[in-house]
């Protein structure tokens, strides 16, 4: 091994930044159209990420969270939450080098080519 010793210190990193790795990973997947406002009740407002479509909680180092995702028309639903899930915690494991135990995907739309919103 090497002699180099790391110098005293450490490195913190803001849940705003687990929030952006999360959604631009989320954003990057194909048949994903955009994230979705996040539904809930009072406490909603005091979460952050609430614009985002993003919900993680972060726990001794270890992250879980919920995406709420807007997905297009002719795509395979399932396949899309799948590759959001897989994408999203690769992203957050390689960037941040934390653990990802969780991530619930839920698809709150479908955004129909052509529909006026």
């Amino acid at each position: 091994m090497s002699d180099y010793h790391r110098p005293p210190g450490k490195t913190t990193i803001a849940p705003e930044v687990l929030i952006t790795i999360a959604r631009m990973s989320a954003l990057s997947v194909p048949g994903v159209s955009a994230m979705a406002a996040i539904p809930g009740g009072v406490d909603r407002f005091f979460r952050r990420g609430i614009n985002e479509g993003i919900r993680l909680t972060i726990h001794e180092g270890v992250v879980a969270g919920d995406l709420y995702i807007i997905v297009k028309d002719n795509v395979n639903i399932r396949e899309v939450g799948r590759n959001v899930q897989q994408q999203v915690a690769r992203a957050i494991q390689e960037m941040v080098g934390m653990d990802v135990v969780q991530l619930d995907v839920h698809i709150e739309n479908i955004e129909y080519e052509g529909a006026e919103g």
